[in-house]
């Protein structure tokens, strides 16, 4: 029994050692720390818009040179130009072409009746509506073709003055340029685009026949334009924007007008007239082109309105 007893010891003693955790003389480690939670993932978004651009700045204020009319021109022209109303644009261009002395040359009054032959965004128009006045009738004559171009917007926006109530603006062609009732006109007026007519094929005997006929006797047909080299005829009328005088006076006088007088008012004997005149090309020299300035007339008497009869 002894030696079987003494087995199953030995045999459990090896089990106990076998199960038994093991030692270590080491500190035992610290415990993890726990793991950072992840970053979010960035959420998607659109890119800002851009600021808008800043406004452009305002155009600069025309620079207005210097001008008083002179001292012999009629109060109700002076007052016209003089008009503190009138826009500032328009006030830039009055030392250049001296309004005030071209109409009274013209013998513009008020209560007159008067055509104006391609008035383009009327400058001129406005002048000569306030120099009527309530009394006189202005007829601002301008083709179809001139009006879509450039002219319809400038000038339906002037017609918004009180100072042009007494205009009617005018869509015809040249060759028969104003309306059945514009007769016994006080004068026809055409500044700086006689020339103009011979480019754009204009039968321009037709014309100066029918502002004949729209004139009452002894009425005003005014011209100004720019002068080319004397003898030259029409050759410079698209290029140069320029004409001949004695071009334009023969073709007027032609059509049974009377040369009345003639104005030195505009002339500058130091152009040497070989340059473009028109607005665009002629940049900072514009205002200072040599111009004729005409005076004619239709023969006869001039008719004074008849007196009311006494009741």
């Amino acid at each position: 029994m002894k030696p079987i007893l003494l087995a199953s010891l030995v045999l459990f003693a090896g089990c106990a050692k076998d199960a038994a955790p093991p030692t270590s003389s080491t500190t035992p480690a610290a415990p993890a720390a726990p793991a950072a939670p992840a970053a979010p993932e960035p959420v998607a978004t659109a890119p800002a818009e851009p600021p808008p651009p800043p406004a452009p700045p305002p155009p600069p204020a025309p620079v207005i040179p210097p001008y008083t009319p002179a001292a012999d021109v009629p109060e109700p022209v002076r007052a016209a130009v003089t008009a503190a109303d009138r826009d500032d644009k328009d006030r830039a261009l009055d030392a250049g072409r001296h309004p005030a002395e071209v109409l009274a040359f013209f013998k513009v009054a008020p209560g007159q009746r008067i055509g104006e032959l391609f008035s383009a965004g009327g400058y001129t128009t406005e002048v000569i509506a306030r120099v009527v006045g309530d009394g006189g009738k202005v007829y601002a004559q301008n083709t179809k073709d001139i009006l879509e171009r450039f002219a319809r917007k400038p000038l339906t926006e002037r017609m918004a003055k009180p100072a042009m109530k007494n205009v009617a603006m005018v869509e015809q062609p040249t060759e028969t340029p104003f309306p059945d009732d514009a007769k016994n006109l006080d004068a026809v007026i055409c500044i700086l685009n006689y020339h103009d007519y011979v480019w754009q094929k204009v039968d321009r005997a037709k014309m100066n026949a029918a502002v004949f006929a729209a004139l009452k006797p002894g009425g005003v047909y005014g011209i100004v334009d720019h002068s080319a080299a004397k003898g030259s005829g029409l050759r410079d009328v698209e290029t140069l924007h320029r004409i001949d005088e004695d071009s334009v006076k023969q073709e007027i006088m032609a059509a049974g007008f009377k040369l009345d007088a003639e104005s030195d008012l505009l002339r500058n004997p130091d152009d040497p007239r070989d340059w473009n005149d028109s607005p665009r090309a002629a940049a900072e020299k514009r205002g200072t082109s040599d111009r004729f300035t005409l005076r004619f007339v239709k023969p006869g008497k001039a008719t004074k309105p008849a007196k009311p009869a006494k009741k």
